[in-house]
């Protein structure tokens, strides 16, 4: 249904709700008749799913910041290759939960400041945005209960606890601050039906 293809990102604190709307956009969309792509990352492609159980999976402290930054580039740049641009440039929607805006924030936060490393190894390996980002807002402790009641094995960032939620939530916020074109805030404090009322919106904005 478009000449050219869109790349659409969700972001947010683990446990916001982000993944369960991303889904709930593609089938949205691919029932209006859209040629919707539903990746995720880490992932997303075949090396860079191999990599999201190094990054996911394991102790709290089995990084550093500086090499998770390099395996999360890795992975995306894999992605981006396989996966991203060959859709967008058939004319595909590509829906992603998660893109380069969680690594500003996990990666380039959670230890010290490494925001200009991050945005330095982005503009040299990735050098693209997405059209639209999706920021799920979450009241930080809630988020954590919801993602630690998934009880899958990829919970290693969700055991720093709730200090870190709070503070990537603040980042995230931020974010949506420096760049306001991009980044549309949705409150996720709501039930699941409201708030894809509101994304559905806001995409169909977009989309047209």
């Amino acid at each position: 249904m478009r000449a050219s293809g869109l790349f659409i990102s969700f972001e947010g604190i683990d446990g916001s709700g982000k993944s369960t709307q991303a889904r709930l956009l593609a089938d949205h969309l691919t029932k209006q008749g859209h040629d919707v792509v539903l990746t995720r990352e880490p992932g997303g492609s075949v090396g860079a799913e191999e990599i999201r159980s190094l990054v996911l999976e394991g102790e709290p402290d089995r990084w550093s910041a500086e090499t998770e930054l390099l395996l999360f580039t890795a992975a995306r740049r894999d992605h981006l290759e396989r996966t991203i641009d060959p859709a967008v440039s058939a004319g595909k929607v590509v829906i992603c939960d998660r893109f380069a805006d969680s690594t500003r924030m996990y990666q380039g936060l959670r230890s010290g400041d490494m925001r200009a490393r991050v945005d330095a190894l982005h503009d040299l390996m990735i050098g693209r945005e997405p059209d639209l980002t999706i920021l799920i807002d979450m009241d930080p402790d809630l988020g954590l209960g919801r993602a630690l009641a998934r009880g899958t094995s990829e919970e290693r960032f969700e055991a720093f606890g709730a200090q870190l939620q709070a503070k990537m939530r603040a980042g995230f916020l931020a974010l949506a601050d420096e760049f306001p074109n991009r980044i549309k805030v949705i409150n996720g404090n709501r039930p699941i039906e409201e708030v894809a009322v509101d994304v559905t919106r806001i995409a169909q904005d977009h989309l047209k």
